[in-house]
């Protein structure tokens, strides 16, 4: 008697049986006949067993079944042939899409944070791979509360060379491109960090393509402005994330690997200290792995110099087709677009470690070598000189606005900021150029002189300094700059720290008349003192009260009462109100008691005062009636 296979017939009438072990035997077949290319059997098959059956069997083999299994290997069995039936029906786009697919997705990251199986693993990884890749709602199912902490965790446990690896990459690749800042909230928050922590350890473990995917997965985490997602980060107890990230981006930095994945590493980087501060770069330690960490010192310079050699590169590139290449190109702006892109990522890097050299050389104990700040402040210096021959450049070719050249001037700003007479001869030779440099956006220069501003603060505290900037007609600008910080209606558009240092800057300059009375005037600051009233008129703040009535003070001794009311726009009213600031300045009770510590403002509003007063009758009659 001649015996004869099981056809795909055979295996849907027992599938289409009423009893269950006619389903389990019609199973055994089908997981045979779905191991085929032919789709047409598969959804034969998917719609004889029935969802509800497949799902009470991935329930009786996780234990969850209504019905009672004789043994474990029973139980192992059941489950076994459920996520092997499961991950082959999802091979259909129109299975895997379904939403009795989409649904077990929590179910099956269970399953994988409670087995050991390496053959079911595999079969679950493919499935959630597979159902993720075939819709939209399939990916948003890895973004309900519960799924990512189960997952990520065994991700990162994923042994190399696997199959399940290779899934679980691609699978965490799908999830994260398709994050959205709307994605983000409080209930998912604990998977999204449990991702990140996951993709970490495969970038410092990994060596071969999944390496730059874990660091373009993570760059695109951890590069948005979600300020939940950095909360949470700042949250996870201990520190080996954080360490396994720097020895991802200390391997690449150091291998020859191509620019655009080196300028990854470097935004990486860039966002770890925005997102955990800026001695992150000296945070080290042994992680588990057999990995030597390399040495804080070299890590920094290395960082340091990588992101140097980048600025270098942009700015040639970028000088050469804003003013050398053919404009015929109809990609040329595209292009110029992207180089100011990548040398953005440079310069944000490049001012968080000055601002780190900073403080690192203020400590009593430096988390450095005293070399190693030797070597940071020679590249930095050679940089700065870098970037203000792209100014120059730009200069020379009339160019004043673009937000590369902005960008320019703020690393400037930052630098000059920590050491004022670096580059003093190019520096002095192009200031007033760049406090004219505008935003792409900007109709008139500012965010240029906010970002000199610590510069121009500390050259003011010497008289040469003075006389450099007013010789120039630096003071206008800075004057300018206060007048919009303030606002047309007394109210700062700027942080109040901001709005100090240029009060600061303007008091120095004024403090220092009479050696600069060959280059100011009491005209340049007309405007400034409309805006010192309407800033203090219901001023609650005693110390920017005296700030604001000092520089008034100084500017009144360069003027007459008549001159100032035959200025545009200042009038009696303005003049009342004047009086009214001096005054209240002048309470030596409200001195005592609520501006103790504003003692040289006072003195300087009191010596003012006593200078001019007979030049402003109306000012000295109602402080004498006061």
């Amino acid at each position: 008697m001649e015996l004869t296979s099981p056809s795909v017939d055979d295996c849907l009438n027992l599938l289409r049986g009423q009893r269950d072990e006619q389903k389990l035997v019609g199973l055994l077949l089908a997981s045979k006949f779905c191991r085929g290319d032919n789709p047409d059997s598969i959804l034969k098959v998917y719609d004889a067993v029935g969802a509800q059956f497949l799902h009470r069997l991935l329930l009786t083999g996780m234990g969850k079944g209504a019905s009672e299994v004789k043994s474990r290997e029973e139980q192992e069995s059941f489950l076994r042939l459920s996520i092997t039936l499961l991950a082959a029906l999802c091979r259909v786009p129109e299975i895997s899409s379904s939403e009795e697919m989409v649904s077990k997705v929590p179910l099956v990251a269970e399953v994988i944070s409670r087995s050991y199986d390496q053959s079911i693993l595999e079969e679950c990884y493919e499935f959630l791979l597979l159902v993720a890749a075939a819709s939209p709602n399939g990916v948003s199912k890895f973004y309900e509360p519960g799924v990512m902490v189960m997952l990520a965790p065994h991700i990162s446990t994923l042994i190399d060379g696997t199959r399940s690896l290779e899934f679980g990459m691609k699978l965490l690749q799908l999830v994260v491109d398709q994050l959205s800042v709307d994605c983000v909230n409080n209930e998912n928050l604990p998977g999204i960090s449990a991702m990140v922590t996951s993709i970490a350890r495969q970038f410092a473990a990994q060596q071969n393509t999944f390496k730059f995917d874990a660091l373009h997965m993570l760059t695109t985490l951890l590069s948005s402005n979600n300020k939940m997602l950095h909360e949470a980060l700042r949250s996870i107890s201990g520190d080996t994330w954080t360490a396994q990230i720097s020895i991802g981006i200390s391997e690449i930095l150091q291998n020859r690997v191509v620019s655009t994945e080196k300028l990854q590493a470097l935004l990486l980087a860039d966002s770890m200290m925005s997102i955990l501060g800026v001695n992150w770069l000296l945070n080290h330690k042994k992680v588990h792995h057999d990995k030597e960490i390399m040495p804080v010192d070299k890590f920094l310079l290395l960082v340091l110099e990588s992101s140097r050699v980048e600025v270098a590169v942009y700015l040639n590139e970028l000088a050469y087709l804003k003013y050398e290449a053919s404009r015929s190109s109809s990609d040329s702006a595209g292009t110029i677009l992207q180089k100011q892109r990548c040398l953005a990522i440079s310069f944000s890097l490049i001012e968080k470690i000055i601002k780190l050299m900073s403080t690192v050389s203020a400590a009593k104990d430096p988390a450095i070598k005293e070399s190693t700040l030797t070597k940071m402040i020679s590249g930095l210096n050679e940089t700065i000189n870098l970037v203000l021959d792209f100014l120059q450049d730009s200069k020379d070719h009339g160019q004043r606005k673009g937000d590369d050249l902005l960008a320019a001037v703020r690393i400037v700003g930052s630098y000059l900021a920590e050491a004022p007479t670096a580059c003093k001869e190019k520096t002095g030779d192009l200031l007033r150029y760049i406090l004219s440099i505008e935003g792409e956006e900007e109709t008139s220069p500012f965010y240029s002189v906010c970002f000199l501003l610590p510069m121009l603060c500390q050259i003011t505290m010497e008289i040469d300094g003075c006389k450099a900037l007013t010789s120039v007609g630096v003071h206008k600008v800075i004057v300018d700059c206060l007048v919009n910080m303030i606002g047309r209606n007394g109210k700062p558009v700027n942080d109040d720290d901001i709005v100090l240092l240029a009060c600061d800057t303007i008091l120095n300059l004024l403090l220092n008349r009479k050696e600069l009375k060959d280059w100011i005037k009491g005209s340049d600051f007309v405007n400034l003192l409309h805006a010192l009233i309407l800033w203090t008129e219901n001023c609650k703040d005693p110390s920017l009260m005296m700030m604001a009535s000092s520089i008034c003070s100084l500017v009144l001794d360069l003027m007459s009462e008549e001159l100032l009311l035959n200025q545009f726009n200042f009038d009696q009213s303005s003049l009342e109100k004047l009086s009214h600031l001096i005054i209240r300045s002048l309470n030596k009770g409200e001195i005592r008691e609520d501006l103790k510590d504003q003692s040289d403002l006072h003195q300087i509003i009191m010596d003012g005062y006593c200078d001019w007063a007979d030049r402003f009758p109306s000012i000295r009659n109602a402080v004498e009636n006061s």
